[in-house]
């Protein structure tokens, strides 16, 4: 099929398989009244996609923790929009459920500490109110079995918040694919490739959350009080869906094709404690240098599919490196790699020889970016944030199937308990459960069509 060919059929199947369908919300709605549970450094990096929107109102905010709804507070007045009611502070930790107990809430996004995901989520499917949950989806496999039953159950739309599936390179990529420029698909590599030590590890000065020390858990703030915890306690591939995510979507998992095996090797565990020991603000003496930390320093997981393809993933976030999410993706025809903006088509490259791909994005930029580029400007993590919340908003406004559905949400973050049963189990082969109860099969490709969302 030509390209052009392609991108009008896609446009045409998009508009289709995107039209208005059963949602416990009811009819389609032209604006949506909004709450936030988890006011913290994510959540607020949400309010500019949100605030900047007519068609939202933030109605009802929740957070443990004064400081951050007082920050909270203030960007909101920043913008004149009128302040939402306010739950929480003190340490509260059920001021979520009386947010969920008000009256007039459409849809809730959820951006608090992974293990309060699932519950959280469930609870607002309960109450008829859609979700936008931060990855993960949960913590335990039962976890992804319960969430997924009370989706089933309810009828409420959820979406997994998983704001790379957005990113520019990511969506050109994408057309790419779905254009047959690489052929058919072979392999995939992605991760989560990210010097997190001072993220981890810090002072526990709201007004330092990066790089300011090495303290964690009750001394520390933001995600060095919740996050660290679970590198000390877990081994395994802990946030799999900014890699698994682009990927699961270039090879239509759950639309057309599943993952059918996973299993995961992990090395020792070195970074974080020579962290502390080295910073100015820790060494050898320090109570923190005597924690074993679980987490392998580069977690590798391999997943395999129905329709024959690998898929890689890497978890390396305790050691120095810059930022990458290390995307590969290879077929017949040739291969993209993200970290030199690397691709290889044969027939169309010199042999042998990488080109620069940056003419291949500019042809196959997709049209959510050629249409919203000017609004996500100055968005977070380079725009994907309007993007990913633009996505949850107009799905649920349009009463749509969710662009990431709970299927999608499952699968990817399941990956994580699975991958720590694997190297539990001396890094077994595991099979990986088909949350579709086989449904895969007959299910058809939505996610960015067209230019809507």
């Amino acid at each position: 099929m030509k390209r052009r060919e392609f991108l009008q059929t896609g446009a045409a199947l998009g508009a289709l398989a995107l039209a208005p369908a059963f949602n416990a919300l009811g009819k389609p709605r032209d604006r949506l009244r909004v709450a936030m549970i988890g006011t913290g450094l994510r959540g607020q990096s949400q309010l500019g996609p949100l605030l900047s929107r007519g068609d939202v109102e933030l109605v009802a905010i929740a957070d443990t923790q004064q400081v951050m709804l007082d920050h909270t507070l203030a960007i909101i007045d920043k913008t004149g929009r009128k302040r939402p009611k306010v739950y929480g502070g003190n340490g509260d930790k059920n001021a979520w459920k009386a947010l969920l107990a008000q009256k007039g809430i459409d849809a809730v996004l959820i951006c608090t500490p992974w293990e309060w995901h699932a519950p959280m989520a469930i609870a607002a499917m309960e109450a008829k109110v859609a979700v936008g949950c931060e990855v993960v989806a949960g913590i335990t496999l039962q976890d992804h079995w319960d969430v997924l039953r009370a989706q089933q159950r309810t009828g409420t739309p959820y979406m997994l918040m998983e704001n790379v599936c957005y990113r520019r390179d990511v969506m050109a990529v994408l057309q790419m694919v779905r254009a047959g420029l690489f052929g058919e698909l072979i392999h995939m590599q992605a991760g989560y490739q990210h010097d997190l030590r001072g993220v981890k590890l810090n002072s526990g000065n709201p007004n330092e959350p990066y790089d300011s020390g090495v303290e964690f858990g009750e001394k520390g703030f933001s995600e060095a009080q919740w996050r660290t915890q679970h590198s000390v306690d877990r081994n395994g591939e802990l946030y799999p869906s900014h890699g698994i995510g682009p990927c699961a979507m270039y090879a239509n998992i759950h639309r057309g094709n599943r993952f059918t095996h996973i299993n995961a090797f992990a090395t020792k565990s070195r970074g974080l404690h020579d962290y502390i020991v080295k910073n100015p603000k820790g060494g050898p003496d320090h109570p923190n240098a005597k924690v074993k930390f679980k987490l392998g320093d580069v977690v590798t997981t391999t997943l395999r599919c129905e329709n024959g393809e690998t898929i890689l993933l890497q978890h390396d976030t305790s050691l120095p490196r810059p930022y990458s999410l290390g995307f590969r993706v290879q077929g017949t025809d040739g291969l993209w790699m993200d970290l030199n903006k690397s691709i290889h088509i044969e027939g169309k490259s010199p042999p042998h020889k990488w080109e620069d791909a940056q003419k291949y994005y500019d042809e196959y930029d997709h049209p959510l970016w050629r249409k919203y580029a000017d609004k996500a400007a100055g968005a977070g993590h380079g725009g994907m944030d309007w993007f990913v919340v633009h996505a949850f908003v107009e799905a649920v406004k349009a009463g749509a199937p969710m662009p990431i559905d709970i299927y999608d949400a499952v699968a990817w973050s399941a990956i994580t308990p699975l991958s720590e049963q694997s190297i539990a189990e001396d890094y077994r082969t595991l099979p990986f459960p088909d949350f579709t109860e086989g449904k895969w099969k007959d299910r058809k490709p939505i996610f960015a069509f067209d230019d809507r969302y």
